[in-house]
């Protein structure tokens, strides 16, 4: 019972480490407009993917604190134009851009190492 509590309390602090943005089109002009490195991720609160996906960005964000990388929600059941736009096939769309340039389209995808390789590249970009 103790490794349960230890576990559940790593996971607690690793997902307060970052922050997800929920998506508007000023941040994301914005982000777009500064040269930052940002990553649209389609999610829908049922998907199970989605939340392997969060782990997998918790712990990024976790193992790198000063990361610049800024994370914008779009809500898959309340943002479809958006969904649309991003030419997205379903939840769990991973989508990195570095300024304008798209640089990384995912989808559904759960191995840590290729996504935070993507990160890892698209910071020292």
């Amino acid at each position: 019972m103790r490794k349960l509590m230890l576990l559940l309390s790593a996971l607690v602090m690793t997902f307060s480490v970052f922050a997800k943005t929920p998506f508007t089109e000023a941040a994301f002009k914005e982000a777009q407009a500064n040269n930052e490195v940002i990553l649209i991720d389609v999610f829908a609160t049922w998907c199970p993917t989605c939340k392997r996906q969060s782990m997998i960005l918790a712990d990024y964000f976790h193992k790198n604190p000063a990361s610049k990388v800024k994370v914008l929600v779009v809500d898959f059941d309340e943002q479809k134009d958006w969904v649309s736009y991003f030419k997205a096939p379903r939840q769990s769309t991973l989508i990195l851009y570095k300024g304008e340039k798209q640089l990384w389209f995912s989808v559904a995808e759960t191995k840590a190492d290729a996504i935070t390789q993507q990160l890892t590249n698209a910071e020292k970009l």
